[in-house]
C-alpha cells in the first residue's frame, strides 16, 4: 500500500503588513485610545504576538458615538443613489484586496486559508454588493415612508468570522441610512481595523463607520451609551442576555444572533456518502467554531453502525495544521481559552459514558490545536448533548421514528439552524416544518447567501441578518 503524502503548499504572507500597532477608526481618522492602553494580539497557530490593538475607554466610545451622530447628518441627508454607489465602491475594494484580508484572517484567527479565501472574502463582498443594490430601492420595498433608520447603532462582532459578521452588521446598516461604532472580537480586531483603511479609500463621509476595538469592556461602554438608537449583537447566549437586562425600559432597538445546538437529522433513506461530507462540513468547517454548527448528529438507529463506520473514515483524512497551508482542513482553536472550554467539555463527555473517537495526527508543537473527534453511545442529558461546544466535536444521538426525531432535535434551548438528509421531499418539508430553528438546510449544510435571512428562535437569539429581513432590523416606524 502506498502512503501518499501532500506536499506543503503555503500562502505566502508578505501580501499583509500588519503594523506593530493600530488605532481606533473614529470621525474619518485613525486615532490613539484615550486610554492609552493595548492588547495584545496573538496567532492561534503559533502563539506569536502579532500586534498590539487599542484598549478603547469610555472616552474613545463617547467620540465614536459624537462622530457617528455627525456623520448621521451627513448619510441621512445624501440620496439613496449615493449611498449605493459608496457601498458598491467598497465591495469592490474587498476584492481587490481579498487575497490580503484572507491571509490576515487566517493568521490572526486560525482557520485554513482555502476557507477564508474561498467562502469568507467573496461572501464579504457579496453582501457588499448585495446591500448596496437595495440602498436605492427601500421606498418601493415597504411603505418606507414609514420607516426610517435608527441614527446611530452599536455593532459587536465575534471572533470566528470577524470580516463576514462585520459585512453582515455595517452592510444594511449604511444602506438604509444609519451610521455604525463597531468594536470587534479583542482576538481577531485586525481585519476590522484595516477594513477602516477601505471606508477611508473609498471617501466614506467622516462619522459613517467608526471602529474601536477593546474587550468587553469596551462593549458594554457601547451597550450602556444613552445616544446609541440601536445595538446588534453576536456572540454567546450569556452574553446577549446582559444585553438585554442593560437595554430594558429603554428606547433602543435590538437584534441577538446567539449560540446554537444544532442537529443534523438523517434519515434511512438519505444517500449516505453524501449525507457524511455533508455532516463532516457542518461540524469541522472553521474548526467547528460556528454558531449554526451541526454538532448534534442525530442518526436513525438502522443506519448507525454503517454511517459511523464511513463517518470515521472520512474523518481521518482530514488535515489538521498550518491555517496558511492550502491542503489543511481544520486550523487552530482561536484561542487558549477556547482550546480549554473544549478540552473540558469533551473530558466531561467520557466521564459522563460516551464513546469518543478522535483522528489520528500529529499536532504542531506550538498554538492551540484540538483533534476532530466523534462521540457515540450518547444520552441525551450529557453535557456534550446540551452545552455549544463551539468546537470541533460531534455528538451523536438515535432516533427510530420520524417523531423521536424532532423530539430529540427540539430537546435544546438553542434554536438557531438545522438539517435533514432524505430521499424524500415530502420527509423535508414535514420535518422542517416541526423543527424549531430559524434556518433549515435540506441534504446540504452550512449553505449562505446575502439575500437569504438568517437568525433564530429561543435563547439563539432574535432579529435576522441577511435578506429583505435583514433590512428591516435596521429600520423602524417613523412617529
Amino acid at each position: 500500500m502506498v502512503n501518499w503524502k501532500y506536499s506543503e503548499s503555503i500562502e505566502s504572507s508578505e501580501i499583509v503588513n500588519i503594523k506593530k500597532k493600530y488605532q481606533n477608526y473614529i470621525g474619518g481618522k485613525f486615532v490613539d485610545p484615550s486610554s492609552k492602553k493595548y492588547l495584545n494580539t496573538v496567532s492561534p497557530s503559533t502563539e506569536e504576538i502579532l500586534s498590539k490593538i487599542p484598549l478603547s475607554n469610555q472616552k474613545d466610545i463617547d467620540s465614536a458615538v459624537k462622530a457617528a451622530k455627525t456623520g448621521f447628518e451627513k448619510w441621512s441627508s445624501i440620496t439613496p443613489q449615493e449611498r449605493s454607489q459608496y457601498l458598491f465602491k467598497i465591495a469592490r475594494l474587498i476584492q481587490e484586496r481579498s487575497r490580503e484580508f484572507a491571509v490576515l484572517e487566517s493568521i490572526d484567527g486560525g482557520k485554513p486559508i482555502k476557507e477564508s479565501r474561498d467562502f469568507d472574502l467573496p461572501q464579504v463582498a457579496a453582501n457588499f454588493f448585495y446591500f448596496a443594490g437595495w440602498a436605492d430601492k427601500l421606498d418601493i420595498s415597504w411603505s418606507a415612508k414609514e420607516l426610517k433608520p435608527y441614527g446611530v447603532v452599536g455593532q459587536i462582532i465575534p471572533w470566528n468570522f470577524p470580516l463576514l459578521m462585520l459585512a453582515w452588521k455595517i452592510a444594511p446598516a449604511l444602506a438604509t441610512g444609519n451610521t455604525v461604532v463597531l468594536k470587534p472580537a479583542e482576538t481577531t480586531s485586525l481585519t476590522a481595523l484595516h477594513f477602516a483603511e477601505l471606508c477611508h479609500d473609498a471617501g466614506l463621509p467622516a462619522g459613517v463607520v467608526n471602529i474601536v476595538s477593546g474587550d468587553g469592556s469596551t462593549g458594554a461602554n457601547i451597550v450602556n451609551h444613552k445616544d446609541i438608537n440601536k445595538i446588534a449583537f453576536t456572540g454567546s447566549t450569556h452574553v446577549g442576555k446582559l444585553i438585554q437586562k442593560s437595554l430594558a425600559g429603554r428606547d433602543v432597538g435590538l437584534t441577538l444572533e446567539l449560540g446554537g445546538k444544532a442537529a443534523n437529522i438523517v434519515y434511512e433513506d438519505a444517500a449516505i456518502d453524501q449525507a457524511v461530507e455533508g455532516v463532516v462540513n457542518g461540524i469541522f468547517f472553521n474548526q467547528g467554531h460556528v454558531c449554526c454548527a451541526g454538532s448534534r448528529l442525530l442518526l436513525q438507529e438502522s443506519i448507525h453502525d454503517q454511517f459511523i463506520k464511513k463517518l470515521e473514515k472520512r474523518m481521518q483524512t482530514l488535515r489538521v495544521g498550518n491555517p496558511l497551508d492550502k491542503n489543511t482542513d481544520i486550523g487552530a482553536i482561536n484561542s487558549k481559552e477556547q482550546l480549554d472550554k473544549i478540552t473540558s467539555l469533551v473530558n466531561e463527555g467520557v466521564s459522563d459514558g460516551g464513546d469518543l473517537f478522535q483522528i489520528e495526527c500529529e499536532l504542531p508543537g506550538n498554538g492551540f490545536w484540538f483533534r476532530p473527534s466523534l462521540f457515540t453511545n450518547v444520552q441525551p442529558s450529557y453535557s456534550i448533548a446540551r452545552e455549544e461546544i463551539f468546537g470541533p466535536v460531534l455528538t451523536t444521538l438515535t432516533f427510530r421514528t420520524p417523531e423521536e426525531a424532532i423530539e430529540i432535535a427540539n430537546n435544546t434551548e438553542y434554536g438557531l439552524s438545522a438539517g435533514v438528509w432524505t430521499e424524500k421531499g415530502s420527509k423535508i418539508l414535514w420535518t422542517a416544518d416541526r423543527l424549531e430553528a430559524g434556518v433549515v438546510w435540506a441534504n446540504t449544510f452550512n449553505k449562505f447567501d446575502p439575500s437569504s435571512p438568517f437568525g433564530g428562535y429561543k435563547e439563539s437569539g432574535f432579529g435576522r441578518e441577511g435578506g429583505r429581513h435583514g433590512l428591516l432590523s435596521y429600520l423602524k416606524a417613523s412617529l
